[in-house]
């Protein structure tokens, strides 16, 4: 199992979601938190998963230098594309509801990247969900947007949440990885660098 392939490694989780920390300690991977800010600003020219793949990565860049032969340093970012368009986390309540108008009645894709960095390089896997909204109401919007605050997230909503459970009609991909984080890949990935 890969619990104890990696018995010799030391697992970095960079990033203070509290989703991707339940999910590591669901997969049951001991693992330790280190943060260090970082400016999410990335090249206007990149689209879809090459936005969230430079984010990743540039997240990673930060601890260049600072890593021990044995650790395996885990970063992710996820972008919400719509329409040729990046939605980020929103600002304020306004941008918040101006996303979930933007996705209602509509499909997007929620890509979620993952870098792994070492002493000896990068690699980095991507995941792309396609997820169907229902036409959502003003009424709905502002619901969810007032009483979950959903600042934190990629698109301004959490699927584990009152909007994802009202709102999405169909879903293709990982539900997982709509979450923050593709789990299957993270453990798809780590197996084939311990092995």
């Amino acid at each position: 199992m890969l619990h104890d392939a990696l018995k010799h490694h030391r697992l970095i989780l960079a990033s203070g979601s509290p989703r991707r920390q339940q999910f590591f300690k669901e997969l049951g991977l001991d693992f330790e938190i280190r943060l260090k800010e970082t400016e999410e600003i990335y090249p206007k020219q990149l689209t879809g998963g090459a936005i969230s793949d430079y984010l990743a990565e540039l997240k990673a860049t930060a601890f260049d230098g600072t890593l021990n032969d044995n650790e395996i340093l885990i970063t992710s970012d996820t972008v919400v594309w719509h329409n040729s368009v990046s939605l980020a986390k929103a600002a304020d309540h306004e941008e918040a509801y101006a996303m979930l108008r933007a996705l209602s009645g509509d499909w997007h894709e929620v890509i979620t990247s993952i870098c792994f960095a070492t002493t000896k390089g990068k690699t980095t896997v991507r995941n792309t969900t396609r997820v169907k909204f229902k036409e959502l109401s003003e009424t709905e919007i502002r619901f969810y947007v007032d009483t979950y605050q959903p600042f934190d997230k990629a698109g301004a909503y959490g699927i584990q949440e009152w909007l994802g459970h009202i709102a999405i009609e169909e879903i293709e991909g990982s539900y997982n990885s709509v979450m923050g984080l593709p789990t299957h890949l993270l453990y798809k990935t780590l197996t084939t660098m311990v092995n």
